[in-house]
């Protein structure tokens, strides 16, 4: 339960920020409300037509296709974190900047509403495609049904609640603080989806297991536990990981981490959070 909560809140507070940033911008605009609205409506639209085809996939495949299946969804949610810290090293100012000067935009005439729309739309559909594949991983390890909606209301819940204290402006957030520790937890979670992926390959049998119980933590923190469960979905922890898990891990973590500094610099250009200055109008 707690795990999901967590993903939740995370993936809802961005989702959360990006319309706050939008709603500053667009201060003062007849109308924005809806438009807004709407955004937000046609992402959760489209982050729900994500599910049901995961749904649809999981349901016709069985056996060593659903071990398959798992591994190319775990992969994909790798690839798009992957693609969501780079892009992120190198243009996280810039994209603030440009949400801010689409409001701008709109307020002077030269845009129309219907940017709005498409801001938000794109935020939310994005962070709620990210949700679903970061819930099926949870699933996928054995995570009851019951536990996770309740889990994943209450992550929704506080996720809203933050965004709103924080376009209201009483909740603020240094901006590189945030951004670096997201940047981290990014990179982790990224690096245990494809340990996981790594072993739903070996058990499909299309890669070595390289060794079984390379070690094991289990009398120190069990995976069954509340706090091993966590770490399990957040850092990819395994208490006794086979060696195609190890090599997966750390082989993706020191990729992100060489994209990142390659593309991006040795540091995040940290985006302007509600609370502070983003653009004319606010």
């Amino acid at each position: 339960m707690l795990a999901t909560a967590i993903i939740m809140f995370r993936e809802v507070l961005e989702a959360a920020l990006i319309i706050a940033i939008v709603l500053g911008a667009s201060r003062g605009i007849a109308g924005r409300g809806r438009w807004i609205a709407g955004g937000i409506a046609l992402g959760l639209s489209g982050a729900s037509f994500v599910a049901i085809l995961a749904n649809v996939a999981s349901t016709t495949f069985s056996g060593n296709g659903q071990a398959i299946l798992n591994a190319v969804i775990l992969l994909g949610a790798v690839a798009m974190l992957t693609w969501h810290n780079v892009w992120m090293s190198t243009h996280g100012r810039q994209m603030s900047a440009a949400i801010s000067a689409v409001g701008s935009e709109v307020q002077d005439g030269s845009r129309p509403l219907a940017a709005l729309l498409v801001v938000t739309t794109a935020a939310v559909m994005r962070e709620g495609s990210e949700a679903v594949l970061f819930l099926w991983a949870i699933a996928a390890g054995g995570e009851h049904g019951t536990s996770m909606v309740l889990g994943g209301l209450g992550g929704v819940v506080v996720g809203v609640l933050v965004g709103l204290l924080l376009y209201l402006g009483l909740l603020r957030i240094p901006a590189r603080h945030f951004f670096s520790v997201t940047s981290w937890l990014i990179l982790l979670l990224a690096a245990g989806l494809a340990a996981q992926a790594a072993g739903f390959l070996n058990q499909a049998g299309l890669l070595p297991a390289l060794g079984y119980g390379v070690w094991n933590t289990s009398h120190i923190l069990s995976q069954h536990s509340i706090a091993g469960q966590l770490l399990h979905v957040l850092v990819g922890y395994i208490a006794r990981p086979s060696g195609i898990e190890v090599v997966f891990y750390v082989g993706t973590l020191l990729t992100i981490l060489t994209l990142m500094r390659t593309r991006g610099g040795r540091t995040m250009a940290p985006a302007k959070l509600p609370g502070q200055p983003v653009g004319p109008g606010v």
